[in-house]
């Protein structure tokens, strides 16, 4: 008995030993114990110190990053700057550094800084490119540049070493472009390190009331890339449409009217007593005519009687001869 108990005690002390060689030292020290034996949880500065040295990188490299335009900051410096992030850290990009296209917004004599504020609110929300430019290790602070970032891929996308050679973005080429702010009649587009506004009448076949119903900042379009100028890679312009990479549907539609035939609408544009209709059916329409007691307006229900069908300008053209819904 003596002799078995023995041999038991020592066959326990084998192969506790032998299990204690095969578990990993980070187990058997007061670590967390894992599902996994032989992985291990990073702690929270851990963590923190990879997503910095991560940016010390992209610094380094002049890699360019992507984060959300989150906020319009004045700082107590004066400096009024774009505030994004990324890997939580809080990045900070100057106004003068965010490279907005101020052409064409209708506010030429007014001071740039507030046209520049005023646009970027209307970006918030949208995926903005940026370079690191500096760090600081004590307060963690990052400042950025959106120029850099745009000026590199303008350098990437539209131009090239060999003459020869086609660059990546060319006219008549279709391309992807993220929608960075929308307007009643306008949507402004960020084609590969360029920025441009297209008339809402240009985003679509179909007549819209309101680009804000069919377009939202962060939206990825396909767009046909009409024209480019550029003297040099700071003072480009890009000339895109989004009806060119998208088929015509208004001829088949236009199909489906008759002469003579009674129509529901939506009026989308009033012009110099001409009436710009959006047909149930999917049919742009005018109407120079209106046989009504009170004039419809923008967005108001209306029946339409169809006088003609224009080929040419792929519309119909007909009288208003009543409201079905007042728009409130």
């Amino acid at each position: 008995m003596k002799k078995r108990r023995l041999y038991m005690a020592e066959t326990k002390t084998t192969i506790t030993e032998e299990v204690k060689n095969e578990i990993p030292r980070a187990v058997t020290q007061n670590s967390i114990l894992t599902i996994e034996v032989d992985a291990s949880i990073e702690s929270t500065q851990e963590k923190e110190e990879a997503k910095w040295h991560q940016l010390l990188n992209a610094q380094r490299t002049r890699k360019i990053l992507t984060g959300p335009l989150s906020g319009i900051e004045k700082l107590e410096s004066g400096w009024t700057v774009a505030v994004t992030y990324f890997n939580g850290y809080r990045i900070l990009i100057p106004m003068s550094e965010m490279m907005i296209n101020l052409k064409g917004d209708g506010r030429e004599n007014a001071d740039t800084l507030n046209r520049q504020v005023r646009i970027a609110n209307n970006m918030l929300g949208a995926d903005i490119d940026f370079i690191i430019k500096d760090l600081d290790e004590a307060s963690r602070s990052v400042v950025a540049s959106r120029k850099d970032a745009m000026l590199r891929k303008r350098q990437i996308f539209y131009f090239t070493e060999n003459e020869e050679e086609q660059p990546m973005v060319y006219p008549g080429r279709i391309v992807e472009a993220r929608v960075i702010a929308v307007a009643p009649k306008a949507v402004r587009l960020e084609v590969f390190g360029v920025e441009c506004s297209v008339r809402a009448r240009d985003m679509a076949w179909e007549w819209m009331p309101d680009a804000t119903e069919k377009f939202q900042v962060g939206d990825l379009v396909l767009v046909c890339v009409n024209k480019i100028e550029m003297p040099d890679a700071e003072s480009m312009t890009v000339a895109v449409d989004a009806k060119g990479a998208t088929e015509n549907t208004n001829k088949d539609n236009l199909k489906k009217c008759h002469r003579q035939g009674k129509y529901s609408g939506i009026v989308v544009d009033v012009y110099k007593g001409t009436y710009f209709i959006r047909l149930d059916l999917g049919v742009n329409a005018i109407a120079h005519e209106c046989n009504m007691a009170s004039l419809p307006g923008k967005r108001d229900k209306i029946g339409f009687v169809v006088t003609r069908i224009n080929e040419t300008s792929e519309v119909a053209e007909g009288i208003i001869t009543r409201l079905i819904k007042k728009y409130s």
